[in-house]
């Protein structure tokens, strides 16, 4: 088995359910390129009693076809069956594992799934009475199914109404890594960078396996992302379409909302994304639901509000990068990002990526406040200004059942962040504002997140507490 990295949990329990003792049925699922097939591969290449990928556009005859040449490959034959629908294929995949030896974990491998399911296919139809009618009733059947589809994996098969109601035996969710995770992935490929480096590489490949896969540890953070996404022809400059295209069916309606969304980065009620959409109802709200699904956006509460205030917005940092600096622009400069590394387009993107990579880190920042085993609620809240006074907004609030408030300033630095008099008073203020328009009673603590801490100064003890890039790298 190849060195897999930072998948510790979804490795035990894959080898647990293996050696369960009796017939599992566990579906692997998330993103595209987020390393489905290569965990699956890895732990069972030499164990696999018979394995099957789906084809994207491909017709069923087409796919019963290659069915039926893995069936003759597995078999040893030199006959592949002629197979007119899924019902016969699954009879014929029966008779196959049925030749095995009766002591023999029969590990059977359906990769991509959601492809397989044509129009009138009637694929999901035949493998519930494969399942049911004979899978189910051996104790040596161990069934994966995997695909990069959430919203399919999900209705057809994590909600199923009907033969496969409540069947799966176990959920395995890929998600992007984490910082910590990206470092030990770099690493390991040879990249050995700082942690302000992967930092800064997370910000643009937002811990995708496959995109930082395509790094070269030869060249450093900038002539790749130049190469990635800037040079002619770049492997990364039609990712989107590519991936978008990959994952949803109408995927047109998902890109109106994650366009929505990417052109104000602080968030979008769900009435604002009706107007600038057209989208509305329970089409708006499966949109909505598959985007959260695959990690793309979350929904994020406002301090003590109703749900109706929901906001939503784009937390996935490749798509902040996409949308920034790839989207509707073009550019003769294949390197452009080496020429433009400290522009303030650039530091504003790190600025504003920077907070929504803290936000996916929400228990590394517990654990460094020291509240891991206290019940919170994160939030955001916003005060909207009038003539007289400005406007306040604060980014991440950690309400507290211990009725201790931290509110959590976020700040991308290339050094230790120096607090001064006017941002010192700007902090009490901002205090001052939340406790008289919220009227909450708790303490109120003011919390920064940087990247190499506070410059300790005359003003630096209106940081009551602090967390630093080294804590969100914790694993």
């Amino acid at each position: 088995m190849a060195n897999l990295i930072a998948r510790h949990r979804e490795i035990d329990e894959l080898n647990r359910k293996y050696h369960s003792g009796k017939s599992e049925f566990i579906i692997v699922y998330g993103r595209r390129r987020i390393g489905k097939t290569f965990l699956v591969n890895n732990i069972f290449a030499d164990r696999f009693t018979f394995t099957y990928v789906g084809s994207r556009k491909q017709k069923q005859a087409k796919q019963l076809q290659r069915f039926a040449e893995q069936l003759r490959a597995y078999s040893g034959s030199t006959y592949a069956p002629a197979l007119s629908s899924w019902e016969q294929a699954f009879a014929e995949l029966r008779a196959l594992v049925e030749r095995r030896p009766s002591d023999e974990r029969k590990v059977i491998f359906f990769d991509e799934m959601p492809w397989i399911d044509t129009p009138r296919s009637a694929f999901v139809d035949a493998l519930e009475y494969f399942w049911n009618a004979w899978a189910a009733q051996r104790t040596d059947i161990m069934f994966i199914a995997c695909g990069s589809s959430t919203s399919w994996m999900v209705d057809k098969l994590i909600k199923n109404r009907g033969g496969l109601h409540n069947r799966i035996t176990e959920q395995i969710y890929l998600r992007p890594f984490r910082l910590g995770e990206s470092e030990e992935y770099l690493h390991a490929m040879g990249c050995e960078w700082d942690r302000y480096t992967v930092l800064q590489c997370h910000m643009a490949m937002g811990g995708v396996p496959y995109y930082m896969s395509l790094l070269n540890p030869a060249q450093s953070l900038a002539q790749n992302i130049d190469r990635l996404f800037f040079e002619k022809n770049a492997p990364m400059r039609e990712e989107f379409d590519e991936l978008f295209g990959a994952l949803f069916v109408h995927a047109d309606k998902y890109v109106a909302v994650i366009k929505a969304l990417a052109s104000n980065r602080e968030g979008m009620l769900r009435a604002d994304i009706i107007k600038k959409t057209g989208q509305s109802g329970g089409r708006l709200t499966k949109v909505l639901e598959n985007l959260e699904r695959c990690d793309f956006i979350e929904r994020y509460a406002r301090f003590k509000s109703t749900v109706r205030n929901t906001l939503y917005r784009i937390s996935d940092p490749y798509l902040l990068f996409y949308f920034k600096f790839i989207d509707g622009k073009h550019t003769r400069d294949s390197h452009w990002w080496t020429n433009n590394l400290h522009t303030h387009s650039v530091e504003a993107w790190e600025g504003f990526s920077f907070e929504a990579i803290c936000l996916l880190h929400l228990d590394q920042i517990k654990r460094k406040l020291g509240i891991s085993g206290i019940s919170t609620n994160s939030s955001a809240w916003r005060l909207l200004g009038d003539g007289a006074q400005k406007g306040v907004q604060i980014d991440l609030i950690i309400d507290r059942a211990d009725r201790v408030i931290n509110l959590c300033e976020m700040k991308f630095a290339e050094a230790p962040y120096a607090i001064s008099k006017d941002y010192a008073e700007q902090l009490r203020g901002r205090m001052a504002t939340f406790r008289a328009s919220t009227g909450t009673t708790k303490s109120l603590v003011t919390t920064l997140i940087t990247t190499y801490g506070v410059l300790r100064g005359i003003h630096s003890g209106v940081a009551q507490s602090e967390v630093t890039m080294d804590d969100l790298f914790v694993l």
